[in-house]
């Protein structure tokens, strides 16, 4: 699996305290969109798996960690470093709108 999940319980330890940046997905089983984009973010753990980790937590299953960053609605994209929230991404976009996004603050692949 190229995506970690996370939970209210590992929230700190795998993503505030992770040594790379991490991309976290809020989700739930019920959401269209999230499962639409949920193959885009299989990939891009696997291609960019040294630069970033993908982290994806249900909202269902660990609802304090969403209303601590204020997710308002799913899909939810926040990209974490350093222990700080870096940039954010609402809503469903095709995997080459995500790594443009990623680009744009920093994190890509290895040329």
């Amino acid at each position: 699996m190229s995506t970690v999940k996370v939970t209210d319980e590992t929230f700190e330890r795998d993503v505030l305290k992770a040594e790379k940046p991490v991309l976290v997905d809020f989700w739930a089983e019920w959401c269209g969109p999230c499962k639409q984009i949920a193959p885009a973010l299989e990939q891009i753990g696997e291609e960019l798996a040294d630069v970033v980790t993908v982290a994806k937590l249900n909202i269902e299953e660990s609802p304090t960690t969403p209303s601590r960053y204020g997710v308002r609605g799913i899909p939810t994209m926040m990209l974490f470093r350093g222990g700080q929230m870096a940039s954010m991404k609402v809503g469903a976009m095709p995997k080459q709108k995500i790594l443009d996004w990623l680009n744009e603050v920093g994190v890509q692949a290895a040329a």
